[in-house]
């Protein structure tokens, strides 16, 4: 395991002890196959990271826990390491925890063992229950402070909220949606993930209420989307069209398991078309879909600025900026085929 960094660096990466480090790294055995992973991921993040540790300055730890599928997932670790070199002179290092199925057990777990790694601060993207808003509070009390991202706990004891505005993101929606059929007959589906984000709640809450103000009268057909079934999605919206054959148009808040490929080919197989498809964010899979005109419209936020903020916020927190530490709501950004990104970005 061949690499450059001192023991201690990769300690602090890892979030192990430097006597476990040394062992994984000597092959002394008796250590757990998923530690010796550990210790693999923290020296291919600093390997990712070398532009940050040559930068003189403060140091931050910061740990990305996240609970999405695995493209939402790799988009958050592409866009903070893409921010990392503009933080000088200050030095961000990220240490990064995804879950794409969990319980709330295991985020709790996940959360106590951040806390007691040393951490300046915690992004975290993960549901609205009680037990985590209890770890937050933990994590608060200890000096950590968390920054909410794309989905809000704001019960809890976080210092601010980064990402767009959820409920008005679901009103865009609605209003595309309403613009785009105008006078055309046809309900609408609408297609969620499984769980307790607040952000996919807001958005639904948004959408429905503007549809309710919108003039015409449509059906809002739900499909639940499940994280850990890829075909989920697929099978529920054909048993909806089976038996709803009035759909027109579609409201994604939330790409799961199965992705908005799903929703389509489930179109295709029952030889059904949408006048209209909205979905949320312009990763690589939506972005070629869009491109293909298989979506309408897209709702991005610029993740990359999300997550420069919340970094801002974490060392405003912890005093190493001015200013009050506030949520500010990203700028909602409505993407087309005419002005999408090329499909390999």
């Amino acid at each position: 395991m061949k690499h450059p960094y001192r023991i201690r660096e990769i300690a602090a990466q890892s979030g192990l002890s430097q006597a476990t480090v040394d062992r994984v790294l000597h092959r002394r055995g008796g250590v757990r196959a998923s530690t010796v992973r550990e210790v693999e991921q923290a020296i291919a993040d600093l390997d990712r990271q070398q532009s940050q540790l040559r930068i003189g300055g403060r140091t931050f730890m910061v740990d990305v826990v996240v609970q999405a599928p695995a493209r939402f997932s790799t988009s958050v670790r592409h866009a903070l390491e893409a921010e990392l070199p503009a933080m000088r002179p200050a030095v961000i290092r990220s240490r990064f925890h995804f879950l794409d199925s969990a319980g709330a057990g295991e985020l709790v777990a996940l959360l106590e063992k951040v806390g007691r790694t040393k951490s300046h601060g915690v992004i975290l993207k993960a549901p609205d229950v009680p037990e985590i808003i209890a770890a937050v509070a933990r994590l608060s009390r200890q000096g950590i402070p968390v920054v909410t991202l794309v989905t809000d706990l704001p019960t809890s004891a976080r210092a601010a909220y980064v990402g767009i505005d959820n409920r008005a993101a679901g009103a865009t929606a609605a209003y595309l949606v309403q613009e785009w059929l105008a006078d055309r007959a046809g309900d609408v589906l609408v297609v969620r993930g499984h769980g307790s984000f607040r952000g996919e709640d807001e958005r639904e809450m948004g959408f429905r209420a503007e549809m309710r103000t919108g003039g015409a009268s449509r059906r809002l057909l739900e499909v639940v989307d499940e994280e850990d079934r890829a075909d989920a999605v697929h099978i529920g919206t054909r048993e909806v069209l089976a038996a709803n054959p009035s759909v027109r148009a579609v409201y994604s808040l939330y790409a799961g398991a199965g992705g908005n490929a799903a929703v389509i080919d489930a179109f295709d197989r029952e030889k059904w078309h949408y006048d209209v498809f909205v979905a949320h964010d312009l990763d690589g899979e939506n972005t070629v879909l869009l491109r293909e005109r298989r979506l309408s419209a897209v709702l991005h936020h610029d993740l990359r600025q999300d997550l420069r903020r919340a970094c801002h916020v974490v060392m405003q927190a912890q005093g190493a900026l001015p200013g009050p530490v506030r949520s500010t709501p990203s700028a909602i950004q409505v993407i087309t085929p005419h002005n999408a990104p090329p499909a390999e970005l």
